[in-house]
């Protein structure tokens, strides 16, 4: 076997590895696929909040599809990273043949994988209730998931590498409640006053409208994803800086 095919088979094993771990804990799921379906089917059945122009169950499909992606790549990914930099994991799977580069797009295929299932498990939830997803808008609905997904896992690699677990743990918890509630679930332009400025600029604001934007409207979310791209690079660029592999 050649280096570069053994070297995608530890890459490809390791993600299945992670998809497993991520797939059989309780209250990951809990968070990645049974609160977006409930918050789904709470603002797809309720006359509140005010979402905006449009189908109410469209806008509330393209919210839970970007709850999901924070719940994963950026909470699950945070949480799991943190408490393996503390009990040494992540330092011994660095010294394997695996390496840290590997170690690293494990994960990230491991949140991809993750991702469908959420898609598929949101989506068709969406569709049940009624979601008809413009047609059009089903590229940038795609481009704007998997920009989110890398704005958040590189915020997420940032925080738990840089903080303990138990701060990590309360942070990353903290931070998906603060999201919900700017952006990601009610557009930002509902927001009141300098408040919708500041969440539009936030991640998970940029995230929540680009998912509206793209999969209820059918339009391409540009401003948006320049949001996503910039906060990918920055906290990339950091965690690349700051991440510590064991402590």
């Amino acid at each position: 076997m050649s280096a570069p095919t053994a070297a995608r088979g530890r890459v490809l094993a390791q993600a299945r590895f992670e998809t497993r771990t991520l797939l059989s804990n309780g209250e990951q799921l809990l968070v990645s696929v049974v609160l977006p379906a409930l918050a789904l089917l709470g603002l797809a059945l309720a006359s509140v909040p005010d979402l905006g122009p449009g189908r109410r169950v469209d806008l509330a499909t393209a919210g839970a599809l970007a709850l999901a992606v924070v719940s994963t790549a950026f909470t699950g990914q945070a949480i799991a990273t943190g408490f393996d930099r503390r009990s040494g994991v992540l330092r011994l799977l660095g010294t394997t043949p695996l390496g840290r580069d590997g170690l690293l797009l494990g994960k990230g295929l491991a949140v991809l994988s993750v991702l469908g299932v959420q898609v598929v498990v949101l989506g068709g939830l969406g569709l049940a209730l009624g979601w008809r997803p413009p047609a059009g808008g089903l590229l940038p609905g795609l481009l704007t998931l998997l920009l989110g997904t890398a704005a958040f896992v590189s915020l997420a690699l940032l925080l738990a590498g840089t903080v303990r677990a138990e701060a990590v743990l309360a942070l990353a918890n903290l931070a998906w409640v603060l999201f919900l509630g700017l952006g990601i679930l009610v557009p930002t332009g509902r927001l009141p006053g300098p408040l919708a400025a500041v969440a539009a600029a936030l991640p998970g604001g940029a995230l929540g409208d680009a998912a509206r934007t793209a999969l209820a409207g059918g339009g391409w979310p540009w401003a948006q994803w320049a949001v996503l791209l910039a906060w990918t690079l920055g906290t990339g660029a950091a965690a690349v800086r700051w991440f510590r592999w064991s402590g």
